[in-house]
């Protein structure tokens, strides 16, 4: 008896089931809760990638220009119905250079590249050219140019310069100076280039200059090494915000709010340093790496359209102090 219960109770779930089953969608959709399947989602097959495939390689994605730049680069790329493929060396050129390998070979259209050297780039550049794959070369310039189809970066020696003028106007007889810089990276050495010929003859000493390598926490060491032995500092010139915010954090350390600092970015950290009135930050040289990143999709579409296009485009860099800190805000990049 219980065998035929049994029995009975799995053909009556069986009918059920052939039942919904079977069900048809009447009247409105709002009518019915069954959710149609993509084509080929059902079967499990991937949907075809469509648009162009762009690379994009910077010095670090740690640093937050870069960050900026790259999300700046992959907004027009999606809204122009294209990809990008990123890839991060971290400061590293030889794991740059193999990354672009693999960009290559996934056969990106174009290549956005700023440097992690500017000098050992170049085997990379040569795969590039090899393999026929245009390559704009952002904020930081590579030795080797001709291989580059477009250049697309800041005026980086005004945004040093601008610094160096307020310097001399804040210290009109002089001091000792530091400089902050990383030779390995042209757009900063721009940078303190124009700086450099702000202040020349005005009667400072550049009495020490810290090298930033991959480890920006390194200069904060060597800042506070410097104020061990020779805290007589009246100025800090420094190649971008990363450098800047190890010195301020040295400079906070040991209690001394004299000395003024600069450097260039314009990144929401050191704005919000300016709006402080109890920093040390005297100004930035600033610049946008939100209209860098629109440009060099511009450029990098000109190309590959065949379409006329400038070689060197050089976006705008401009002062900020306390004073005008206001206008451009703290919580973001201008």
């Amino acid at each position: 008896m219980k065998k035929r219960v049994f029995a009975f109770f799995l053909t009556i779930v069986f009918l059920a089931a052939l039942v919904s089953g079977c069900k048809k969608n009447v009247g409105t959709p709002e009518d019915n809760a069954v959710v149609e399947e993509e084509a080929g989602e059902e079967s499990g097959e991937a949907q075809p990638e469509t648009g162009k495939l762009f690379g994009f390689s910077c010095i670090s994605l740690e640093n937050p220009f870069y960050e900026v730049l790259k999300d700046s680069v992959e907004n027009v790329l999606k809204e122009q119905g294209d990809r990008i493929l990123v890839k991060d060396p971290k400061g590293d050129v030889s794991v740059q250079v193999a990354q672009i390998g693999e960009m290559i070979e996934a056969e990106v259209d174009a290549v956005f590249l700023c440097p992690a050297d500017w000098d050992e780039i170049t085997p990379a550049l040569e795969m590039l050219r090899e393999a026929g794959i245009p390559v704009i070369n952002l904020d930081t310039e590579v030795r080797e140019a001709e291989y580059v189809d477009a250049f697309v970066g800041s005026d980086n020696h005004n945004a040093g310069y601008v610094c160096g003028r307020d310097l001399t106007e804040r210290m009109p007889d002089g001091g000792r100076i530091v400089i902050v810089e990383q030779p390995s990276v042209n757009s900063i050495n721009e940078r303190i280039t124009g700086f450099e010929e702000a202040i020349a003859n005005a009667g400072f000493e550049v009495v020490q200059r810290i090298g930033s390598g991959e480890d920006i926490s390194t200069v904060r060491t060597a800042m506070e090494e410097l104020l061990d032995s020779d805290p007589g500092v009246g100025a800090i010139m420094c190649g971008n915000d990363q450098m800047a915010e190890q010195v301020l954090a040295a400079l906070e350390e040991y209690r001394i709010s004299d000395v003024l600092v600069y450097s260039v970015d314009g990144s929401p950290a050191i704005k919000a340093a300016l709006a402080d009135p109890q920093s040390c930050m005297a100004g930035t040289g600033a610049q946008s790496p939100i209209n860098m990143g629109k440009t060099a999709v511009d450029v990098a579409n000109s190309i590959l359209n065949g379409n006329d296009y400038e070689k060197e485009t050089y976006e705008e860099t401009f002062f900020i102090n306390s004073e005008n800190v206001g206008m451009y805000g703290t919580d973001s990049w201008q």
